[in-house]
């Protein structure tokens, strides 16, 4: 028979086991910037439908006016992406890796800047040119946000805050075999409030090069400012 202490101490021990294998199959969850360096990581390309609601404050107490558009969005790492809105009017947005465009389709005008200059401090830098989030880090201050809406938020402000760009909210959702990106929010020094929402988005499809490449339609104005 086994003395009483001996079997107080083999409890003792068991119910210790039980508590270190029921910690050690707790699995910690990922902050969001954890699953921004992994979206980010592991998604070399991706294509989504997209919503946009553009908040801009009253003036004199009167109500903020919105706006609402929608198109299409790709991109390919490290430096390709393509904003097409469908309404409710014709804008595209290319950016090439050499040239960022702009082309109004009801003015028939182009703008065309160098993309090195324009994208680092941008929200497509978090989206579609950033190789990781230390590289994103060299212009932004990543914090995590509480989970929202069943999305995993960040915080990212310019480190140079002379720029017309106050903060983005990047908020993520873990899906089948990766990461989504789900919405962006993006706050303007004036107040203004753009808000991005993507639907079906599809994770390193096989993008033609065409898709990031553009010419200026004839007789189309094109400024280079």
């Amino acid at each position: 028979m086994s003395a009483p202490g001996s079997t107080i101490r083999r409890r003792r021990l068991l119910l210790a086991g039980g508590f270190a294998m029921l910690g050690a199959g707790v699995r910690a969850q990922p902050t969001a910037i954890e699953q921004l360096d992994v979206f980010i990581r592991g998604t070399r390309s991706g294509r989504a439908a997209f919503v946009q609601t553009v908040t801009t404050p009253g003036r004199e107490g009167s109500a903020p006016r919105t706006k609402t558009s929608s198109g299409l969005f790709a991109f390919e790492r490290p430096a390709r992406f393509r904003f097409d809105y469908k309404k409710p009017f014709e804008q595209i947005i290319v950016a090439d890796g050499q040239t960022l465009w702009l082309y109004d389709v009801d003015l028939n005008q182009v703008t065309a800047r160098p993309q090195a200059q324009t994208l680092a401090s941008t929200p497509a830098a978090i989206v579609a040119t950033a190789s990781s989030v230390s590289a994103l880090q060299n212009h932004f201050v990543l914090e995590n946000g509480p989970e929202v809406e069943g999305l995993q938020w960040v915080l990212a402000r310019p480190r140079q805050a002379e720029g017309a760009l106050q903060s983005i909210r990047v908020g993520l959702r873990e899906g089948r075999g990766g990461v989504d990106l789900v919405a962006l929010e993006i706050l303007d020094a004036f107040g203004q409030r753009s808000t991005l929402r993507f639907s079906d988005f599809e994770r390193n499809p096989s993008l033609p090069a065409s898709l990031f490449q553009f010419k200026p339609p004839p007789k189309a104005d094109v400024l280079r400012p």
